[in-house]
């Protein structure tokens, strides 16, 4: 199982926790292209074209020839101590996310939809 590990602030780790929050964000830059997604000719998945490494790919994400690496699971960490909880991943696309559980109001952002509690 391949897990994606997240520290989170305690307002959202309460709200994940609480089942009222059902995605996660994080901001489409660099730093996050190489860690969910890989460029693609086309919008054909089964050719990756280039890393997602430099801010040129964050264009494919826009023109929609993106794909989110197969992550099952996301562990989140209540900021950095020992205390986790684990939920199977629906999906890892992009969009506009709700301001009220952290997204930015102006901009598009990686959606983690997270299904049932593992763990």
């Amino acid at each position: 199982m391949k897990i994606l590990d997240l520290p989170l602030k305690k307002e959202w780790y309460k709200l994940i926790e609480s089942g009222i929050k059902t995605e996660e964000y994080r901001e489409i830059k660099p730093y996050w292209i190489k860690r969910l997604c890989s460029c693609v000719k086309g919008h054909d998945v089964n050719y990756p074209s280039v890393n997602c490494t430099d801010n040129t790919c964050i264009q494919c994400i826009y023109d929609g020839c993106f794909a989110a690496y197969l992550f099952d699971a996301v562990r989140f960490r209540y900021g950095y101590t020992k205390r986790t909880m684990t939920f199977k991943i629906e999906e890892i696309c992009y969009g506009m996310g709700k301001p009220e559980w952290g997204a930015p109001t102006d901009k598009m952002v990686f959606k983690i939809k997270l299904g049932g509690k593992i763990k």
